[in-house]
């Protein structure tokens, strides 16, 4: 049976202190790579490092960056470039829920900033060190907004599809060097993220948490939120050889929830 092996693969993984990173940082640790932990507070970084799999050898290691200082995102990329890179998940938390005409210049500035502008930093600091390895896999944690755009997530929405265009074209750039770029959009997972959107639209409907949480496992055809430990397995294997073949795409692990192809 094939298996996702990543032995010898070092691996950069943002906001891995919680919900969906950690859940990749553990499965990448599990299937061999060392792992980079990138992340804002660093005592819940030095707790993960010591819970991450080191069955074969593996050294483990973090940086301390605050996505919302790209000054600090490019510090920490610095560091971590003085050694090889091979695999970069891009992941940090979205933009607070709101309607879209009611978002601030500030909230949009502040969201590029965080996604766009912090991946582009990353990517342009490990891209050369992929092409030295022949070998590279930039996987960005974005949300089905891209295919369908959600009610509620204006600024979010809007910076998600600028991610996945940037994705899409930095993917047609770097095929050639054995490096390939995909999104992994996450439908509704349980997470703090979740559980706040949970709460927000609970109270605009004057219903309970629990009430809202039914409605919304309802309109999923897998009728249940998902574990971030699926969306880390469809990361792993993106990041793996066995997905050598496949650049460019959008990847929904949604339960079915997203109504287009």
């Amino acid at each position: 049976m094939l298996a996702i092996d990543l032995k010898g693969k070092r691996a950069v993984v943002c906001g891995a202190t919680q919900g969906i990173g950690l859940a990749c940082a553990q499965l990448l640790a599990q299937a061999g790579a060392e792992i980079v932990l990138l992340a804002r507070d660093e005592q819940k970084i030095k707790q993960v490092v010591r819970i991450l799999p080191n069955s074969v050898g593996q050294i483990h290691t973090y940086q301390v960056a605050d996505f919302e200082k790209p000054t600090q995102v490019e510090r920490a990329a610095q560091q971590i470039a003085q050694n090889k890179i091979h695999i970069l998940v891009n992941n940090t938390g979205g933009p607070a829920p709101g309607k879209i005409l009611e978002a601030t210049i500030s909230e949009f500035l502040k969201a590029f900033e965080m996604h766009l502008i912090n991946f582009q930093i990353l990517v342009q600091r490990f891209v050369p060190l992929m092409k030295q390895e022949n070998y590279g896999r930039i996987i960005n944690i974005i949300s089905t907004s891209v295919k369908t755009p959600i009610p509620g997530l204006g600024v979010s929405n809007t910076i998600r599809g600028a991610v996945a265009s940037w994705a899409k074209t930095l993917a047609g750039e770097l095929a050639v060097y054995n490096i390939t770029v995909n999104n992994v959009l996450p439908g509704l997972t349980q997470t703090n993220r979740l559980q706040t959107l949970i709460e927000k639209r609970a109270n605009e409907a004057k219903i309970s948490f629990e009430e809202q949480s039914s409605l919304l496992k309802q309109t999923i055809p897998a009728k249940r939120f998902a574990l971030p430990s699926e969306t880390a397995a469809a990361v792993a294997f993106l990041a793996s050889p066995l997905a050598s073949y496949i650049t460019g795409i959008n990847l929904p692990v949604d339960g079915g929830l997203t109504p287009c192809l």
